[in-house]
């Protein structure tokens, strides 16, 4: 890509920022000013909400279409600093044949690696439907200059990733430097070419539910193609409240711009029943536009597990031994 489609981009991204906010110039106290504005969030409501939400009984059939959407949702991960060239690819073949003795078990959505591991999912996962996420700009923390973040991005795209995993600045966002987290959503967007855009706020980092509100919006606003709570790494991770707050935001962009941003809860959720809550929330905050892997991920590795468990629980009314599945990363994933 070159810098002149980059800042071209980049500058058509602040052109619809300035017309959703009604101001001749992107400025800093324009947005601060627009994303303060926003509804605060009634914090005792919106835990029971998310608490109500997580004791609907999903039962039969209908937990059996739960599980395999939930399967179909994952974004397989994988994000330590030991990875090996093994591991990824042993990842990626559970991606490909999640239970060896079911052919009917439907495959994760995408593998997640970091960038240099991009080339190995490529070559295993050739040709079988599942995506290659890839972190980048400089994740976890985010700590690095802008021709570091974008170099990371486009390196990663140009070695095969479908999407991008970014982590915003959350110190620039919890100082009050809104535009230069816009910027550098935008930027980033740009050097992802065709690839997907999940931005990262690091919820566990925003203290506040307004503030994941006001980093919802403006990471949509900077053209995010997905909102993401966590990068696993920090706890709290993925909650339902925090989801919650960002399926309202979704929701309520589409009814803004007509335009729909996929949500990604990460980190924290291991178990069956635990995906089926954020189902249910997806389906009553956002709505069933939601209900699909185009639009809606669990960051996980873990969670995989069980949800195989309870498929052949269910499938033939036992559970196996502990060695059905594999053993996966011990992170917050």
């Amino acid at each position: 890509m070159s810098t002149s489609t980059a800042v071209r981009d980049t500058v058509d991204a602040t052109a619809r920022a300035r017309d959703l906010l009604g101001v001749s110039r992107l400025t800093n106290a324009a947005l601060t000013s627009w994303l303060h504005g926003l509804p605060g969030v009634d914090q005792v409501g919106c835990e029971a909400r998310a608490a109500g939400l997580g004791t609907r009984s999903i039962k039969t059939t209908a937990k059996a279409w739960a599980i395999d959407t939930a399967i179909g949702m994952i974004d397989l991960t994988t994000l330590e600093g030991a990875d090996t060239p093994g591991k990824v690819r042993g990842l990626c073949a559970k991606a490909l044949t999640p239970d060896p003795t079911d052919a009917s078990t439907p495959r994760p959505a995408a593998v997640c690696v970091y960038g240099d591991m991009v080339p190995v999912a490529k070559e295993v996962l050739a040709g079988g439907g599942v995506k290659i996420a890839a972190v980048a700009t400089a994740f976890p923390s985010g700590r690095a200059s802008m021709a570091v973040k974008l170099a990371d991005t486009a390196d990663a795209v140009a070695a095969g990733a479908d999407e991008i995993d970014m982590v915003i600045d959350r110190g620039a966002f919890l100082s009050g430097r809104y535009l230069d987290v816009f910027h550098e959503i935008a930027q980033v967007k740009q050097a992802c070419g065709d690839a997907r855009l999940k931005v990262i706020m690091e919820t566990g980092e925003l203290v506040t539910y307004d503030n994941v509100r006001r980093a919802s919006w403006l990471s949509m606003l900077a053209g995010g193609d997905f909102i993401k709570t966590s990068t696993g790494k920090v706890s709290p991770a993925a909650t339902l409240p925090v989801t919650l707050i960002m399926l309202e935001a979704v929701r309520d962009w589409r009814d803004l711009t007509g335009d729909m941003v996929g949500v990604k809860p990460a980190g924290g959720i291991r178990t069956s029943k635990d995906a089926i809550k954020f189902l249910v929330s997806v389906s009553e905050v956002a709505g069933d536009d939601w209900l699909d892997p185009f639009w809606f991920r669990f960051g996980a590795s873990s969670l995989l597990n069980d949800l195989l468990l309870q498929r052949q629980r269910m499938r033939i009314g036992a559970y196996s031994g502990p060695d059905y599945v594999t053993d996966d990363s011990p992170s917050l994933y």
